[in-house]
């Protein structure tokens, strides 16, 4: 199946962008890589009149530091990351996760902004930008604004993004020396897309922990307190509440007992690996 017609628009600045998107009254849709559009628009799962390509926007492609935090443009890829072409603030946290993603074939051409925007709930980046504590910043032509990831992601391919806005960076805080950062997923071969995964991130200085667990079929679940652990921070695989995580992905909608367990197992992973 081929991808029904459509408007390709390739501006030259993000100002350029927010004209055309503004232009287009809601109806336009953003390609930052197209990993994720292209097939979507092949099999017709979308059909916008306007496509507007961003991904050679250098604006895009910027990376700062910001105090403590890292901006990373919404067109920075993921082989940028796992090649270490940008600065790490997470001990090498971000170059991990991007070398798990997909095929190197499509971390080439694939963005981090593009992942979020598309918010799908195998995303590797979703789970792991959240559980990290980092913030999109999204622009339009009124002005800018800040989400956090955690407010960002609504639910499966939903986001908070308005009509006429852009993701246009990724702020990133910097992990503290101590803080330590688990993550896993399951797949049914290397490449595919997961469904389960479960990243849990631990800063014993400022004694709290963030858990996220991704793949399912609504928003992700947030965790953002010691709750699963019984309010401990060390020995976590021994405080792990294993029957309230069961309960909250019922509440999400994890309702098949093999999946469910899938996941909790995922999430063991995630937490044994803070321990290591």
């Amino acid at each position: 199946m081929k991808a029904a017609s459509f408007a390709y628009e390739r501006p030259r600045s993000v100002s350029d962008a927010l004209a055309l998107l503004a232009d287009a009254d809601g109806e336009a849709r953003i390609m930052a890589g197209g990993q994720s559009l292209g097939p979507m628009l092949n099999l017709r799962l979308v059909q916008p009149p306007r496509i507007v390509d961003v991904a050679g926007l250098a604006e895009l492609r910027a990376v700062e530091r910001d105090g403590e935090a890292l901006v990373i443009g919404a067109c920075v890829t993921h082989a940028d990351i796992e090649d270490g072409r940008i600065p790490d603030v997470t001990h090498g946290v971000l170059p991990r996760i991007a070398r798990g993603i997909a095929y190197r074939a499509v971390r080439n051409r694939g963005t981090i902004g593009g992942s979020l925007s598309h918010a799908d709930p195998a995303a590797d980046w979703v789970t792991t930008l959240a559980a990290l504590g980092a913030s999109v910043k999204l622009t339009s032509a009124d002005g800018q604004r800040e989400l956090a990831v955690a407010e960002f992601i609504q639910g499966a391919l939903q986001t908070a993004l308005r009509p006429g806005e852009l993701v246009t960076a990724i702020r990133l805080p910097s992990l503290s020396p101590t803080a330590r950062f688990g993550y896993a997923k399951a797949c049914r071969k290397p490449g595919e897309f997961a469904h389960a995964m479960a990243a849990v991130l631990i800063e014993p200085d400022l004694a709290r922990s963030r858990v996220v667990i991704g793949a399912i079929d609504t928003a992700p679940i947030f965790i953002d307190d010691s709750s699963l652990f019984g309010g401990a921070i060390t020995d976590l695989r021994e405080h792990f509440d294993r029957d309230l995580a069961s309960r909250l992905l019922m509440q999400a909608g994890v309702t098949d007992p093999a999946a469910r367990h899938i996941h909790l197992s995922v999430l063991a992973r995630a937490i044994a690996e803070t321990a290591v």
